[in-house]
This record gives C-alpha cells, structure tokens and sequence, in this order.
C-alpha cells in the first residue's frame, strides 16, 4: 500500500510567501489608482529631504509628482514651518499640472488655515487663475466665466495695490469681452428667428453692462437695426447717433447709416 506524502514548508518558507502575496495584494489595490503617488506615500522622510524632493520634481516639470509631495509634507510634518509653505505650493503645482479643482481646494484650505498670512494675496489670485484658465468658448455654459469674475474681482477689491491686482484688472476686461460675446451670440439667434425683443434684450445687456468691449458698437448696429424692425424708426436714430459718436469710422456705423436711409430717410442718423 503505497503511503501519501504530505509537503511540510518550513515557518520561514510560509512568512516568506505570506509576505509575497500580502505585497501583491498590495500592488493589484494600488495598480488602479494614479501613478502620482507612486514612490510618494507612506515614506517616512525628514521634512527638508522631503520638501526638496517635492521642489525637485516641480524643477523638472513633473507638477502632479511634485504636489503629491507638497501634499506629503503637511501630512508628515503637519506642525514645522515647512507645512505651511508646502500648502501654497501644492496649490500651484496642481495649478501648473492643469488639475484647477484640486489647485483651488488647497489654496482654499490655505486661506482658511492662515487666512492672515503674506501669502494670502497670492492664493485668492491662484484661485481666480484656476477659475480664468477653464474659461470655455462662448458657446457653451458661462457658469465658469462668472466664477472667474467673481474672484478676479475679489483679488482687486482685497489687495488693489498688488501686481496681482494689476494682472487680475487685465483679465477681468478680458472675461467682461467674453461674456459680451456670449450675450451678442444669444441676441444674434433671438433676431434670426424673429424675436426682436427678447434680441433686443441682450443687445441693451452688451451696452449697458459691458460698454468698454469690442462688442459696443455691433450692439448698438443691432439695437437700430431690431428697432426699425418694430416699427420705431425714432429709436433706431438715437442708437444710430450713439453709434456714430463714439464710433464714427466703424463699418458697424457705415451699416447702421446705410440702414436709417434706406428704411427710415426722414429719421436718418446724423
């Protein structure tokens, strides 16, 4: 009768293989998650090697590497002075890594931990940046744009004597163009289709509101040209004068005079 052999392991062999399948088992959970913070986490490491390998990725261009470490800091070492530096610039290498949300959430945590700190002015501008940089077309949603002005303007109103606030006056005219283009797109569409009031709407919005953008003068072309459309040649001859003011050798002018002779001769633009 032959005897079955049973295969003993010794203890080391099985902590051994334990310890294998325990580190597979811990690479498969990793491997669907983000390569940033490969070589990253869970490394205990003194808060200046750390922060320099954190300030030598950013060097190299590797931002969302780099703020995985800046992030790493805090968490090691969240009471040194270090912490607090490598908040801001975890903000800004999410911000260089072109990943906005996070960059905001972490200027924002900033700003609540050291709402006084010298370096506050810098984060509100970090956040309008973040917001201004995802500024879409002007045919889509403008829900962003109006976050970018709101905090643009917040950087001007808190530090007005900064070159952030200098930069931030820039981009705000910027941000006023685009949504007066936005607003010129939806009068445009309501025309078209015939409604002229509704068009008529958002033209007045673009003269009222955004007056200083390169949009005015077609805006107030439209508003005579919907005017003569409802029958209100008077109307159509004061936007034509203002248009001829302030805009004399525009072709929107030469359309808008061209426009009151031919529809409405006794109340031509002068």
């Amino acid at each position: 009768m032959l005897m079955k052999t049973r295969t003993f392991r010794s203890p080391v062999r099985i902590a051994i293989l334990a310890t294998a399948a325990t580190a597979m088992m811990l690479t498969a959970g990793c491997g669907g998650g983000s390569r940033v913070n490969k070589g990253t986490s869970y490394v205990a490491r003194d808060v200046e090697t750390l922060y320099a390998a954190a300030k030598d990725r950013l060097d190299r261009g590797q931002a969302r590497q780099a703020a995985a470490l800046f992030d790493e800091v805090e968490r090691q070492h969240p009471y040194s002075p270090w912490a607090r530096r490598a908040q801001m610039m975890s903000a800004f290498s999410y911000y260089v890594a072109k990943n906005y949300n996070q960059s905001i959430q972490s200027a924002q945590r900033f700003l609540s931990i050291h709402p006084g700190n010298k370096d506050a002015d810098y984060a509100y501008y970090l956040i309008a940046l973040c917001y201004y940089e995802q500024i879409s077309d002007v045919q889509r949603d403008q829900k962003i744009t109006d976050q970018a002005l709101t905090a643009l303007t917040d950087v001007v109103r808190r530090y007005p004597n900064t070159k952030y606030a200098n930069d931030a006056t820039l981009k705000i005219d910027l941000v006023h163009d685009h949504l007066a283009g936005k607003e010129m797109e939806i009068g445009r569409f309501y025309e078209k289709s015939g409604q002229m009031i509704a068009a008529r709407i958002r033209f007045q919005t673009v003269v009222d509101k955004y007056q200083t953008t390169s949009h005015t003068p077609e805006a107030l072309y439209r508003l005579t040209e919907t005017s003569l459309s409802l029958g209100i040649p008077e109307e159509a001859k004061k936007y034509a004068a203002v248009l001829g003011t302030n805009y004399p050798g525009s072709e929107w002018y030469d359309r808008a005079y061209k426009l009151m002779n031919k529809y409405a001769p006794g109340a031509e633009a002068s």
